[in-house]
């Protein structure tokens, strides 16, 4: 069952795209009423889920998007890109559009031109023309489940299945829509997996001790690669004839690491030959510092390809390598063998520590000691005033704590028992559960705010801050001093986001009769939540284990001054399509006390699609008068995930750059950044602390020269 759909706009001549189960939709404004209807997906070179047929004189995009043309053989004709408008000659051509929130294709027997406006592209045709309108959606599906007992050996054996999702082994399956979600993973009594599910022929093998560490960590490599592992007493990948020996100083999992991160590099230059030749900023800095024949390397077969990879050392290529999003510590314990399809699907850095990794620091920081400690006095001031029901329920301290080592990824999750200090906590039931939900008819997003208590209801006005997008619908609505009846029923329905303001303690919720216990719900349809009180977070992990699929937690207790900026950053940041972690990671930078909230579950979940694709953070340094330094922080979400391009919409900017990490810095006038702000909402670092593109942008309107 196709999630794609599209449906006649109410208040203007168009359609609207939807993909029911990713949130995201999209508009195409047309100049006279038009009549779209369902139509075949052969007019289209690359795949699409879902095709419609229209008969228009132009197509209008309410956004600045760029454009690859090519012709309906594949062939790349030229590109759109940074506003820069073409002309086509009067032939069939087949329009990839970049920046939609589902790959959108548009196929024209015609002469065509596409232009920029202030804040829209658009296609224009020679008069009334048939046009055909695609789409695909990001949501991929697992293939089917392997069954593994759990010796390590077993789990090779699935592992190496890993890879039978991949779209393509040549570079392009660095691009995240071609690489396809693995098969799931099951512990059971004997190894059994569908014959449909075999691993491409890559002439790749991964030699690993047979120990749990080893194999867990592989998993997104031999995923990426298509490669078979096998045991052996030495850590190596064999290829070509060659050995390439993993252990770094004894680190196997370091090895490994750093082999995903170099290779996925490589590919995303030497792709650069296919079917996407853009101006790539990574190559130009790439072949500046060694002499690397990328179209030779493009018509390689894979494990030569790889082989021409390695054979430059990693301490040659690690200054170019762009930051890699995700670090993930998955304990190896036998029920965690059912996480690896996901962390591969992340492409995450896999660690597995053992308990001597997981000691506190010595001496242990009087932050974290403090961390667990109900600090609140009977007479607590505004200040001071802390959002924990009473003194007399259970702390984080009686659960057992983890520390695990510093990530040098962008974010961090950790998979196991206990909290982790510094991490979100990911389980495999929340991110299956992603996978199986149901396809909803929805237009809108629903996100529902409670505030349970009159000293908070400052935090109430969070409700304003989401759905501040012109291409979205929300249904936002919010509920005060709620009875645990009410709260309940809340919860039994389906919502994409709750935002839960109030006490929490051992009991459960604070209602206005009593406590609401989330450990008593049968079934929780909530996707996704914030709760914002203290040390909430057994009741986020019990909604969790009852149907929701993530949601931001605290540890221990938080002050209500703290818990409202919190909040706040955190529901702007939702809307500007961040996901659970990365805003996370984002509004704890602004919050001291930000380390007492956790994500649960599957972090990776966002409540809508950015406006741009990717979001980012702006950060902002004023040089000489009239002059600004800015570079731009990237991180990757579900539908442009590592390996996807962006390219900003500056003038300076005149190449591609990859999507992930920090992108810059570039000098510009004051004027072009006030109107980079205009381009959307989005969150922007200066003078110290977070802003917001709009609000900056009114505020330059007010300076002189400007």
């Amino acid at each position: 069952m196709t999630t794609l759909y599209h449906e006649e706009l109410a208040n203007r001549e168009g359609i609207r795209l939807v993909d029911s189960i990713e949130n995201a939709q999209f508009e195409l404004y047309t100049p006279e009423p038009v009549t779209a209807t369902e139509a075949s997906s052969s007019a289209f070179y690359f795949p699409v889920d879902f095709a419609v047929e229209l008969r228009t004189s132009s197509l209008k995009l309410p956004k600045l998007t760029g454009a690859i043309v090519r012709t309906q053989d594949g062939r790349t004709v030229t590109q759109s890109m940074n506003r820069q408008g073409v002309s086509l000659d009067d032939d069939a051509y087949d329009i990839e559009v970049t920046t939609a929130p589902m790959k959108l294709f548009v196929v024209v027997d015609a002469a065509a031109s596409i232009r920029y406006g202030e804040r829209s592209t658009t296609f224009e045709f020679d008069g009334p023309t048939r046009v055909h309108v695609g789409a695909r959606s990001f949501h991929e599906q697992p293939a089917g489940t392997v069954v593994t007992p759990d010796d390590p050996e077993a789990a090779m054996r699935a592992v190496s299945l890993l890879g039978s999702a991949l779209k393509t082994t040549t570079p392009e399956r660095s691009f995240p829509t071609l690489r396809g979600h693995p098969p799931l993973v099951e512990r059971g009594e004997t190894f059994d997996a569908p014959d449909h599910l075999q691993p491409p022929e890559t002439g790749v093998t991964l030699v690993l001790p047979p120990e749990r560490s080893a194999v867990y960590a592989s998993a997104p490599l031999a995923y990426y690669l298509g490669a078979t592992v096998v045991p052996g007493a030495e850590a190596r990948l064999e290829l070509a004839g060659r050995t390439f020996p993993f252990a770094d100083g004894g680190d196997v999992e370091r090895g490994l690491g750093r082999t995903l991160r170099q290779v996925f590099f490589l590919d995303c230059l030497t792709r650069t030959e296919g079917y996407y030749p853009v101006d790539l900023h990574e190559r130009h800095a790439v072949e500046a510092a060694f002499d690397a024949e990328f179209a030779a390397l493009y018509d390689l077969p894979l494990d030569e390809q790889l082989a021409e990879y390695l054979a430059i050392p990693y301490g040659d290529i690690e200054p170019h390598l762009p930051a890699w999003n995700l670090t993930t510590d998955v304990r190896p314990t036998a029920e965690n063998v059912e996480m690896l399809p996901f962390v591969a699907n992340d492409l995450s850095l896999v660690r597995c520590p053992d308990r001597l990794s997981l000691t506190p620091p010595d001496p242990e920081p009087k932050a974290v000691t403090d961390f667990f400690r109900r600090t609140a006095p009977a007479s607590a001031t505004a200040e001071t005033f802390v959002r924990g029901a009473s003194d007399t329920g259970e702390t984080a301290e009686t659960e057992e704590i983890v520390h695990p080592r510093p990530a040098e990824t962008v974010e961090h999750a950790w998979v196991g028992e206990g909290f982790p200090l510094g991490a979100s906590k990911a389980t495999a039931a929340s991110y299956r559960r992603r996978l199986e939900r149901d396809v909803a008819d929805r237009t809108s997003i629903d996100i529902t705010v409670v505030c349970n208590d009159e000293q908070m209801r400052e935090e109430g006005v969070v409700a304003e801050l989401y759905g501040l997008r012109d291409l979205l619908q929300f249904e936002i609505d919010i509920r005060y001093d709620l009875a645990c009846e009410e709260l309940a029923d809340l919860f039994s329905r389906p919502t994409n986001f709750l935002h839960y303001v109030g006490h929490v303690d051992h009991r459960g919720m604070q209602c206005t009769h009593g406590f609401l216990d989330a450990t008593e719900l049968d079934d929780v349809a909530v996707e996704s939540f914030l709760l914002n009180a203290c040390s909430s977070y057994k009741q986020g992990e019990a909604l969790v284990e009852r149907g929701s699929y993530g949601g931001v937690v605290t540890l221990a207790d938080v002050a209500n001054t703290t818990a409202t900026k919190l909040g706040r950053t955190l529901a702007r940041l939702l809307n500007c399509g961040f996901t659970l972690r990365s805003a996370l990671t984002i509004a704890q930078r602004e919050v001291f006390t930000g380390n007492r909230y956790i994500v649960l579950g599957d972090g990776g979940l966002s409540l809508c699609q950015n406006e741009s694709g990717v979001p980012g953070v702006l950060e902002i340094e004023p040089r000489e008068e009239g002059i600004f330094e800015i570079e731009l922080e990237y991180y990757p979400v579900k539908s442009y995930d590592l390996g996807s391009l962006v390219k900003p919409l500056l003038d300076v900017v005149d190449r591609h750059h990859l999507a992930t990490g920090t992108v810059g810095k570039f000098e510009i006038g004051a004027k072009e950044l006030k109107e980079f702000l205009e381009l959307e909402r989005a969150p922007v670092k200066m003078d110290g602390s977070l802003h917001w593109s709009d609000e900056l942008s009114a505020e330059f309107s007010s300076r002189p020269g400007l």
